[in-house]
């Protein structure tokens, strides 16, 4: 299998549960930490566009920075502006394969990468 990779926040539980699942299926995954190294916009556009989910979808709208930056009516460009600047409004986690990218919530969503 080509490399796999997880866009990962150790403080997240359901990010957590995926690298076990990952790892429970023989699969050892590049581990980006993206709050400590987050990607640029056009990896997040990529990831998105990859993963086919609409922009919104992969924005923590229940974080108080999203309320804050008032993103509710927010475009796409100006979400994606707020997730490459603001790497913790990214919904996670982000999981990578030979078999495709997903947004691996709920977490059966990442099975099928397996």
């Amino acid at each position: 299998m080509g490399e796999s990779v997880i866009y990962h926040n150790p403080r997240c539980s359901t990010s957590r549960k995926i690298l076990e699942l990952l790892r429970d299926n023989g699969i050892e995954p590049t581990v980006i930490q993206y709050l400590k190294t987050p990607p640029t916009r056009a990896e997040l556009q990529k990831l998105i566009a990859d993963a086919g989910i609409p922009v919104r979808a992969a924005v923590r709208s229940r974080d108080a920075l999203y309320a804050e930056l008032r993103l509710a009516d927010a475009s796409d460009d100006e979400l994606l502006d707020a997730l490459a600047e603001h790497p913790a409004l990214i919904e996670r986690p982000f999981v990578v394969t030979a078999k495709g990218t997903r947004l691996a919530r709920p977490v059966d969503d990442v099975r099928e990468l397996l």
